[in-house]
C-alpha cells in the first residue's frame, strides 16, 4: 500500500540533504507523522493546505514502515508513523501545483 505526505518543498529538500525526514512542525507537535491514503488526500489538502503553494506530494511504501492506523476526522482511520521517515521508503516525490486555488494531484495509487 502507498501512503502520501504533503510537504512544503523547502522542508522536504532540507530533509533530502539530511538523509531523513523528521516531520513537519505539526508532526513534531503531535508526536507522530501524519499521512493520508489516496482517498483521503484531497480532503487533507483542502483542510490543511488550502491556498498554499510550493508543496510536494511524497509517496511512501507503507509496507516498509511501522504504520499505525488511528481514528481521526469522524473516526476514519489514518496512517501515522511514530518514527522518522527513512528516505529509502520513498517511492516518488512530485510537485503539487495549485491551479485556480485548488491543488492538482498527479496520478495516485492506493
Amino acid at each position: 500500500m502507498i501512503v502520501y505526505k504533503i510537504v512544503p518543498a523547502p522542508l522536504w529538500r532540507a530533509s533530502e540533504a539530511a538523509g531523513v525526514f523528521t516531520g513537519s512542525p505539526l508532526d513534531v507537535r503531535d508526536g507522530f507523522m501524519h499521512f493520508s491514503t489516496a482517498e483521503q488526500l484531497r480532503e487533507t489538502a483542502a483542510r490543511h493546505f488550502a491556498g498554499i503553494e510550493n508543496l510536494l506530494l511524497v509517496a511512501v511504501g507503507a509496507e516498509q514502515l511501522d504504520i499505525t492506523w488511528e481514528p481521526a476526522r469522524g473516526g476514519t482511520l489514518f496512517p501515522h508513523l511514530y518514527t522518522s521517515l527513512p528516505l529509502a521508503s520513498v517511492l516518488w516525490v512530485r510537485e503539487l501545483p495549485l491551479v485556480d486555488g485548488a491543488h492538482v494531484f498527479p496520478g495516485l495509487s492506493s
